[in-house]
């Protein structure tokens, strides 16, 4: 409806009253924006996260798959979906922070959503049964553009798994042990990340016998907001 002003209105007070309603628009308009990519960050969730993934982090699996899988899991249902390789894979666990899923019956995955200030992080966790669990984790901006593993995660090397008797032993370890298979696992209720080593699945018992000492069992990270940190 349009606005009639009064003949006897000061021109002045008409242009003020225009000025500080464009302000109060212009503020409103500006909350609002901040307010929607606010709102985008807030509603990432590990299934958009797994629909979205471009197809170089996800190449097992098409996005319509992925969509039906998700359906599948919500329904109730434990339907496995075809994937890329002639074979089958099957979500085993869905929350709105972590999804999980069977991708081969030798390999898994996780996708979690790690809270930061402004934007999600997206984990990416492959594990492959090489003989034993070995997972390896990729660290994504919350729109996939950027991976920025480097800067968030430093990934343990073999002095970081051993016990201090272990260090005095630091040669024989090595001979010993060709090296390390290390199974991740990420819990999104207390933004901890597990590492588990592997190393007894795959080493003869007499060798295992002789490095457990050495070895420690898992090394335990937790999310900080920024990057993984490790606990002692």
């Amino acid at each position: 409806m349009p606005q009639y002003y009064n003949c006897g209105t000061s021109p002045t007070s008409h242009f003020k009253a225009i000025e500080s309603m464009t302000l109060r628009i212009a503020i409103s308009t500006l909350l609002a924006a901040v307010s929607a990519v606010a709102g985008l960050s807030a509603q990432t969730t590990a299934a958009k996260a797994f629909s979205s993934a471009p197809r170089q982090v996800m190449p097992m699996l098409d996005t319509n798959t992925r969509l039906d899988m998700i359906d599948y899991f919500n329904s109730g249902m434990s339907t496995p979906s075809a994937n890329n390789l002639n074979g089958s894979s099957v979500i085993t666990a869905l929350s709105p922070e972590s999804v999980s899923i069977k991708l081969t019956d030798a390999s898994r995955c996780q996708i979690a959503i790690l809270p930061a200030a402004g934007d999600s992080v997206i984990a990416v966790i492959t594990t492959v049964a090489t003989p034993a669990p070995d997972s390896k984790m990729t660290l994504y901006t919350g729109d996939w553009s950027k991976n920025i593993t480097a800067k968030s995660f430093s990934k343990p090397v073999l002095k970081d798994w051993l016990t201090p008797e272990g260090r005095k032993n630091i040669d024989e370890v090595e001979s010993l042990v060709p090296f390390l298979l290390i199974s991740y696992e990420y819990n999104p209720d207390n933004r901890t990340l597990t590492l588990t080593n592997n190393t007894a699945q795959f080493l003869s018992d007499d060798i295992y016998t002789i490095v457990s000492p050495f070895l420690l069992p898992a090394i335990t990270y937790r999310w900080d907001g920024k990057k993984f940190v490790q606990q002692k």
